[in-house]
This record gives structure tokens, sequence and C-alpha cells, in this order.
């Protein structure tokens, strides 16, 4: 029933798991936070415990309800030569959209099998979202660290309810990366350490969004013409050739951000900035850290 009004909602597939405390992924984590992969992002380092105990976040946690949201476009940017923004920063901000859909889910739960407890999850909390749409079979994590789905590649947003009740859980899926290193390989500032393991701190997502500071002078020439965020890693990656576009309206760009050339980008004043980004994700760098970007692409700063 829940699956069945996930997908009524426009989700792309929901999967279940016992809420429990995820042993495989804690050595995994220390490890990653005590070799400083994270950054500046230190965030990652609070409320380790709740990272991997779902029981910590909401009393009494029986299930963890995962979903995957859909956001390919059906068109790209127009201009090759353009600076890049990642697919998923396209349309309206995704926490907004989502949040709005596991509300309705949540209420759907109430009304038809009675009084639940918990909290809805869109990449804003302690929670490892991956690690839990895995265990709840909706794909596997892959070389460069996303979610893999054979039927759908890893264009997707992934969200969680964490809730009261129990249901039936789903197994986990195997891992059909095989021996393609081809993410690894295309990764323009080699980002990707080891299979499955990513260095954040060199990552071109976190360089121009989560830093704050200037841009080190060592990634000139490697950032591939990116503005904000990153897509090669799953650009390259076969799975994805199955990617269709999303059904969503609100993740529809505004026309004239796939319009603009390179030469628009350079000389975008705030006025353009607000009217393009209107409600989009593309906010969080705000308008001086994407100038900043587009400056260190000029190979300026």
């Amino acid at each position: 029933m829940i699956k069945a009004e996930a997908e009524r909602l426009g989700f792309l597939s929901c999967g279940i798991s016992k809420a429990e405390f995820l042993e495989e992924e804690a050595p995994r984590l220390e490890k990653w936070l005590s070799d400083n992969m994270n950054g500046q992002m230190q965030y990652m380092e609070n409320h380790f415990d709740k990272r991997l105990d779902p029981t910590l976040l909401v009393d009494d946690a029986k299930s963890v309800i995962s979903l995957l949201l859909n956001y390919f476009p059906s068109h790209t940017q127009q201009d090759a030569d353009a600076p890049k923004i990642s697919k998923y920063a396209y349309g309206q901000d995704y926490h907004h959209v989502i949040k709005t859909k596991l509300k309705e889910l949540t209420e759907f739960i109430a009304e038809n099998i009675g009084e639940v407890k918990g909290r809805a999850f869109v990449d804003s909390a302690p929670v490892l979202d991956k690690a839990w749409a895995a265990k709840s079979g909706l794909g596997w994590i892959g070389k460069n660290s996303n979610l893999i789905t054979q039927k759908v590649g890893s264009f997707y947003f992934i969200a969680e309810l964490i809730v009261d009740l129990e249901l039936n859980y789903d197994h986990q899926t195997t891992d059909h990366c095989g021996s393609c290193t081809k993410c690894i390989d295309a990764c323009p500032t080699q980002a990707i350490v080891d299979p499955y393991v990513v260095d954040g701190s060199k990552c071109i997502s976190y360089l121009t969004i989560e830093l704050k500071d200037a841009l080190p002078s060592e990634f000139k020439d490697t950032m591939d013409n990116w503005m904000f965020g990153c897509d090669v890693c799953q650009d390259v990656c076969p799975w994805n050739r199955f990617s269709k576009p999303h059904s969503e309206p609100l993740f529809n760009p505004k026309p004239e951000l796939l319009e603009m050339t390179k030469k628009d980008w350079e000389e975008i004043t705030q006025e353009v900035f607000s009217k393009v980004f209107q409600k989009s994700a593309v906010k969080r760098t705000k308008f001086s850290g994407l100038q900043r970007n587009i400056e260190f692409l000029k190979g300026k700063t």
C-alpha cells in the first residue's frame, strides 16, 4: 500500500528496511572522517552515532522507508562552451519538492494504517541516505560512491521516512559494477581515490558548492568547466544509458538557464542570478560563490 502510494506521488521506487544500527558503515565512515576526506564539511563529523542508528533520530523507530525521485532532464545546456551546472540543480530546490511529497505520504500512512510517529529526511539531517537505499534493495553503491540501479542508472534523489511501524522488509541487491572503472578513470580531479571511496575534498561538487574559501590553485585546469556541481562520474557510468527524463514539472529549468551562452555566464549580474535561480539549489553557493567559480574557470583567480 505504501509503495503504491509512493508511485502515485511520482517516486521512482520505494524500498523498506529494518531500522537498526548500520554495522558495516560504522568503520567505513570513521576511516573516511579520520582521513579528512570531508574537507571543510565539518557537519559530517557531528552526530556520528545518529548517522548510524536511526533509533536515535526517531524514538522507537522500526522501519526506514527509502524513496528515489528521478531528476534526469530531457534537455541540457545548449552552449557546449558555457560553464556547466549539475543536472540535479536545473529546476526548483529538491528539498522543498520532496518534503511536500513525503508529507503527503506520511498523511496517507496515518489515514490508512493508523497513527504513526516518524520523521521525513531529505539530505538535511545525519542520515546515510545511500546506505539505507541500498539496504532496502533500491540499488547498490557503485565505485563512484553513488547509488546505482540497473534499470534507471543513478540520476535521482534519495529520501527517507523513518517510522515506528513494523513493515515487510526488502533485501539488498548485488553489486553490478564488475570490473568497470569508467568513473575512476574519468574523474577530472582524481577524487575517486579507491574503488568505492571518494575523497570529498577533491570532488568538484565539493569545491564548487561546499568550499567557502578560494579554490585551491592545484585544481586549475582540472575542473572540466563545471561551475556548480559535477556529473562526470554519472555521465560515464554505463548504467545511465537507461536514464529516462523525469516527469516532475518543478524540476524543469527556466528556459533561459539552458540558453545562456559562455559570455552570458561570464557577465552574469546579481539580478539575472536571482531571476534564473529563484527557488533553486544553486542559491546555496550564492551569487558571489558562482562568480568565484566562473572566474576560476576563466583562469583569473
